[in-house]
Order: structure tokens, then C-alpha cells, then sequence
């Protein structure tokens, strides 16, 4: 294998086109060790020209690095000015507002002014967040400031490697298709980034502006109910000031927080993987919960719009599923809510325990493919939506988006009002089993360094659909495989629109006929089961 010249001279346009003299240098290095026949190189620099980035789940993310399938300056630049193309030519509506926010990652705040400098040279008013601060403060500042866009810098729960370009709309939800194929097609338009024009004509948020969201925080608890220690850890991200500040505006004061997590750190030094959902992740704060003598754990991920809870199970901790979560604030928002005709919302993934909840509130409730760019538009009246993967909206009418600081207050207000009547997170979590049959659920998620194996694995699935279940694809629609059969059992196989992963959802549904823990028993080996079959199926 050696070095094409379509590939060296593609790499030579790069770098001649890059405004940033560090990723020319850094690009130049790679194509000179791979011109000088170091394989290595070669495969690092034939992964690096790969291709654009393009907007998948969430936005952009892709490693921090030089070359067309990175995050860089010359990627945002181009992206921000295809954005701000296409905005001028789609009447997207909106104020001519855009904020322009980031988190505390490798890059975030020179990714950060290059989309404010290249927006603001295009004719908008725009608004940088003042330093690395939550991604719902940017959905809330979008939607209460009748934005045009919002450009949130982050990847999230991603590996430290990693950055990411998040995009909002007017309204303050995510880009969604048609928008993101049609953003991309004007990115393809834009020339070469150093010569995209450039103003540092943007002006600064605010105080006032970021104090509104930490008040509407304060609004959200609907119970009396103050008494509560909590243990908390941002996992090194931005979340942790911020969400003691806004549990503090609410009623919450006892609040501990991981000191080895507090501060932002982009190389997130204690966790393999920054993700609640990931095993071991939440360890640290589980011990601190333990020692403290918590009511209540709560995890953020590093842009604090996930939120993870951890109760106390018997003598030991442990963390919620995210379904559970989802469910118990789902079920405390629908008992509360001041609205006409509710509708909750929740992904094709999830446990479909907040459909049978929906219906004893006399709520609406319908199912979205997965990303809160179709949560959050499911429908007039939302006031609840969550997604499995730790993703709850409590409060829609001012972030449309995931929020983990909001979820992460509301939970407080439903674990403090249960301590007071001297119950758990757990006990609610028994009587929603109790009154609508037990559904537990488990995931399967296998992670690629071939991506192709991906698409192959989905492939032999759909030319070989398993035995005794019936089979549904979800194609054109979504590349997703549902399975079921008899007996609440539910199986959901998808490639990971975040990551480099294969994704099996399961859900068995057991009714509670004698008794709680005979039917988790029975449900559990039934789970077990169906996790041993589907294991070997997607393997």
C-alpha cells in the first residue's frame, strides 16, 4: 500500500486552504512520514481525508485533529459559513439572533469564536456565552430570545479525543432533517476556509441572560419538600457549578459533589469513557453517596444535558436505568401538570412503561425514532419526553432539547417529597410495577473499530431474521430492526447515531399477579434469557 497521488494532493489542498497554522503543521507532519513510506502514517492520514464530517445524531463530532474528517477550525468555518448560507437563503425565521456557547473540551473555545467571528461576518447578531457553560443554557437562550440558530461546541459524552458541533433551530430544537442534508449541500458551496470572511463584531451574554435559566430552575419543583442530601458529580465537565447553583435556587442546599470530578478537566483523567451509562463511570460518586449518607446520587455527562440517578439499593448503591429515571419523572410531571391535554414522548427504544402511565393520566403519548431532534417535536401540548439513554425533558415550554440540570432538580423534588412520606425513588419505581406490570429492560452495545462491521451485522439481520419473533424494518425511515413476541417482549437492534457502536434494546413485560418479587423473578430470567439469544444473534 502506498500513497496515491489523489490522496497527497487533496492533503496539499488542506493545507493550503487551513487558517490555522497548527493543524497546516500537524497535517504537513503526517503527509511527510507517509510520503517517506511509514504505513502508520499513511493509514492515520487515508483515516484523517476520509470525508467531511456530517451531521448525524447530534451534529457534528469527530476527533480533535487536522484533515477533512476532524474537528478543526477549518471544519467549523466551513461549516458555520454553510449554516450561515443556508439560513440566508431558507427564510428559517427567527430574530437574526445566534448564540453561540461551548463546554470545556480540547479546542471548544478557538471552535467557539470562529463560529461567532464567521456568523458575525455574515450580517447576525451574534451572542458568544460567557466561558464553557451547560448546553440547555444555550437551547433556553435560543428559544427565549427567538433565535434564529444556536452553535453549542461539545461532543457530549464523547471519548476525550473528541469534539463536536451541536446545531439549533428557531424554537431552541435540534437540526433535523431535511435542514442537516441541506445545510450540508451549502457547506459543499463554501470556499476554501481561509477565505471565508471573518468579524469579531459579536458581543458577550449577559449575566442576566444565563441568571434566567438558573431562575426558571428554581420554578420547577411542585412539592414542599426541601429535605435532601444529594451526592453529585459533572464527570470533569461544565455541569457541576452550575447545577449546585440552580438545586440551590430550588430549595436543595445539601449537595456534595465528587472533588476528583468538580472541575472541568477536557482529559476527563478518572473515567475511561465520561458517559454515566458507561459501568464504572458513576463509581466515584456511588462512593461518595455511600459516605455522605446521600438520599439521592445524581451523575451529569460533561455538557450537562444527561442526567443519571443512583439510590441506594438494600446495603449498596447502584445506578437507575435510564428508562427507570424517564418513567419516575415522567409519571411525577404528568401528576402535576397544569396542562389541558398532555402528550408525553418517548423513543422507539425505550421501555413502553410511560405509554400505559400516559393513559391512566388520561395523557396523550406517542413514540419518535430515536434523538431528541424528534422528541422534542412530537407534538402540541408536550410537557414530558425522555429517551433510554439518560436524556429527559421535564420542562419543554423553555429548553426543547434534553436538559440533565432541570431532570436533575425535578428528581430532587420527587425523591425529597417521597422521603418525606418515608419512601424511596425504589418504592415508586415498585408501585408503577404494581399498577401497570413490571417491564424491565437491558441493552446490549457492542462497540467497532471496523465500522463496516456495523452495516454488515445489520445486513445479515435483515436476510436472516430470527425465529419466533415477529419482524419489522424500520427502513427508509431509520436503519432500525424491531423484533417481538408474546409476553411484552420487545427487541430493537440499531447502529449508535453518537458512536461507533451496535445497539440491541430488550424489554420483557411480566404482569404482577403474585406478588412484586415473584414477578421480578420470573421477568428477570426472562430478560436473562433474551439477552443470551440476542447476544449470539448480533455478535
Amino acid at each position: 500500500m502506498s500513497l496515491t497521488p489523489a490522496l497527497r494532493d487533496a492533503t496539499f489542498r488542506w493545507i493550503a486552504d487551513d487558517p490555522s497554522a497548527v493543524t497546516r503543521e500537524e497535517l504537513q507532519g503526517v503527509l511527510a512520514r507517509a510520503m517517506g513510506g511509514d504505513p502508520a502514517a499513511l493509514e492515520d492520514l487515508q483515516d484523517r481525508m476520509a470525508g467531511p464530517l456530517t451531521f448525524g445524531t447530534a451534529g457534528l463530532r469527530g476527533p480533535v485533529r487536522a484533515g477533512t474528517n476532524g474537528m478543526n477550525v477549518a471544519t467549523v468555518v466551513r461549516a458555520t459559513a454553510g449554516l450561515a448560507a443556508w439560513l440566508g437563503g431558507s427564510g428559517a425565521g427567527g430574530s437574526g439572533v445566534v448564540f453561540v456557547g461551548r463546554d470545556a473540551r480540547h479546542g471548544s473555545e478557538e471552535f467557539a469564536v470562529a463560529a461567532a467571528e464567521v456568523m458575525a461576518a455574515a450580517g447576525f447578531d451574534v451572542r458568544m456565552l460567557p466561558g464553557p457553560l451547560p448546553t440547555p443554557v444555550l437551547a433556553f437562550l435560543v428559544r427565549a430570545h427567538d433565535a434564529v440558530a444556536g452553535i453549542q461546541i461539545t461532543a457530549s459524552h464523547n471519548p476525550p479525543a473528541d469534539n463536536g458541533y451541536k446545531l439549533y433551530l428557531a424554537g431552541g430544537s435540534q437540526i433535523m432533517p431535511p435542514s442537516d442534508r441541506e445545510i450540508e449541500k451549502a457547506i459543499e458551496s463554501v470556499p476554501a476556509a481561509v477565505s471565508v470572511p471573518r468579524s469579531s463584531s459579536y458581543t458577550t451574554v449577559s449575566d442576566a441572560d444565563v441568571d434566567a435559566y438558573l431562575e426558571r430552575m428554581a420554578q420547577l419543583p411542585t412539592g414542599q419538600a426541601r429535605e435532601l442530601r444529594i451526592a453529585l458529580t459533572p464527570m470533569h465537565g461544565v455541569g457541576g457549578a452550575f447545577a449546585v447553583e440552580a438545586l440551590r435556587r430550588a430549595g436543595f442546599t445539601d449537595v456534595h459533589v465528587v472533588r476528583s470530578q468538580a472541575v472541568p478537566d477536557p482529559d476527563f483523567p478518572t473515567v475511561v469513557f465520561p458517559n454515566p451509562e458507561e459501568p464504572g463511570a458513576s463509581d466515584a460518586l456511588l462512593e461518595l453517596a455511600a459516605s455522605v449518607d446521600a438520599d439521592l446520587a445524581i451523575a451529569l455527562d460533561p455538557d450537562a444535558d444527561r442526567c443519571a440517578l443512583g439510590v441506594k439499593d438494600g446495603e449498596s448503591w447502584r445506578m437507575l436505568r435510564g428508562d427507570e429515571t424517564g418513567v419516575l419523572l415522567g409519571s411525577l410531571v404528568l401528576s402535576t401538570t397544569e396542562s389541558a391535554d398532555p402528550l408525553v414522548a418517548t423513543t422507539i427504544v425505550s421501555s413502553s412503561l410511560l405509554k400505559s402511565i400516559a393513559a391512566a393520566h388520561g395523557a396523550r403519548y406517542t413514540e419518535t425514532l430515536t434523538g431528541f431532534k424528534w422528541l422534542a417535536r412530537a407534538g402540541e401540548g408536550l410537557v414530558f419526553a425522555y429517551e433510554e439513554a439518560l436524556g429527559n425533558c421535564v420542562d419543554p415550554a423553555h429548553v426543547a432539547d434534553k436538559d440533565g440540570i432541570s431532570a436533575a432538580v425535578v428528581a430532587a423534588d420527587l425523591a425529597a417529597g417521597l422521603k418525606a412520606s418515608g419512601r424511596t425513588l425504589l418504592d415508586a419505581l415498585d408501585q408503577l410495577a404494581v399498577d401497570h406490570g413490571l417491564h424491565l429492560t437491558d441493552q446490549i452495545s457492542l462497540r467497532y473499530t471496523d465500522l463496516s462491521l456495523i452495516g454488515a451485522t445489520m445486513g445479515r439481520l435483515r436476510a436472516n431474521p430470527p425465529a419466533g419473533f415477529t419482524s419489522e424494518d424500520l427502513l427508509p425511515d431509520a436503519d432500525v430492526l424491531r423484533w417481538t413476541a408474546d409476553g411484552g417482549v420487545r427487541v430493537i437492534v440499531r447502529p449508535s447515531g453518537t458512536e461507533p457502536k451496535l445497539k440491541a434494546y430488550l424489554e420483557v413485560v411480566e404482569p404482577v399477579a403474585d406478588g412484586l418479587e415473584s414477578a421480578r423473578a420470573a421477568g428477570r430470567a426472562r430478560l436473562a434469557e433474551l439477552r443470551e439469544r440476542v447476544t449470539a444473534l448480533v455478535s
